[in-house]
């Protein structure tokens, strides 16, 4: 009997060692999980003490694809209705005009579109007690619409710029050359201007006999394309000059920059 219940009481006590063990590995493994969790991210709760910050500078140059300029009916009449339909007449000409050149509807868009009074002002006879202020009359009425085109084809920018003045645009802005799709020449800039702060890193670290342990910062700055102007260079240009021989636009490069600075911890 002794030997049986002593049997009976080793199986328990074992039995409850066991548990013990499962409970403690199941404790670390969840505190290790826990860690882990908190350092997901490369450095993350580590403070870096000695560091070094290095400036990189990246610059492509692009052939743009794409041109953009706008022109602006103004009409002014006696009323607002008279006026909007000079206007309208005027821009659906144009917009006719664009069509037939190829210009899809897509890369057409109004840009802005105003009605307001305009006034003269008269002066009123003077007495032997002074002259009265002058009085305000209104004098008419202007609707002036504004529109944004994009020009895909390049070599037809300036006959588009003329066409536009001899259908009625009361003004023509100034062409102004872009790439379609930024994104990619600015990244190309971004990993130039990368590479250009590591360089100089590593031969800083050289210099300084020291090891670069990991990027603890980073910021970019200045990727922005800077725009070519060509007819008009970006102001108005009256509907007369526009009206001449289509002018020769070289569109040129556009030139894309980026400036990064990356911080280093080092040792």
């Amino acid at each position: 009997m002794n030997t049986f219940f002593e049997g009976r009481y080793g199986e328990k006590v074992q039995l409850a060692g066991l548990a013990v063990l499962l409970l403690l590995g199941l404790f670390l493994a969840l505190l290790s999980v826990g860690e882990l969790k908190g350092f997901r991210y490369i450095g993350a709760g580590i403070n870096a003490t000695n560091t070094i910050t290095i400036s990189g500078k990246g610059e492509v140059f692009a052939a743009p694809d794409i041109a953009t300029f706008s022109y602006t009916v103004d009409e002014k009449a006696a009323t607002v209705a008279a006026a909007q339909e000079s206007a309208t007449t005027k821009t659906n000409a144009i917009l006719a005009y664009l069509k037939e050149e190829g210009v899809k509807d897509k890369d057409i868009q109004t840009s802005g579109y105003n009605v307001y009074p305009e006034y003269r002002y008269e002066s009123q006879v003077c007495t032997s007690f002074g002259c009265p202020p002058s009085r305000q009359i209104l004098d008419g009425y202007h609707v002036s619409q504004s529109v944004t085109v994009k020009v895909r084809d390049l070599e037809n920018a300036g006959t588009l710029l003329s066409g536009v003045g001899e259908n009625g645009a009361t003004s023509v802005s100034g062409l102004t050359f872009t790439i379609d799709e930024e994104e990619k020449v600015i990244a190309e800039a971004r990993e130039k201007a990368i590479e250009d702060a590591r360089g100089k890193a590593e031969e800083l670290s050289k210099q300084l006999r020291v090891k670069m342990v990991r990027v603890v910062n980073f910021s970019e700055s200045g990727n922005y394309p800077v725009p070519i102007y060509g007819y008009g260079r970006g102001g108005a240009v009256e509907v007369q000059d526009a009206k001449s021989t289509p002018p020769a636009i070289p569109t040129g490069e556009n030139q894309i920059v980026s400036n990064v600075s990356v911080t280093y911890e080092i040792r």
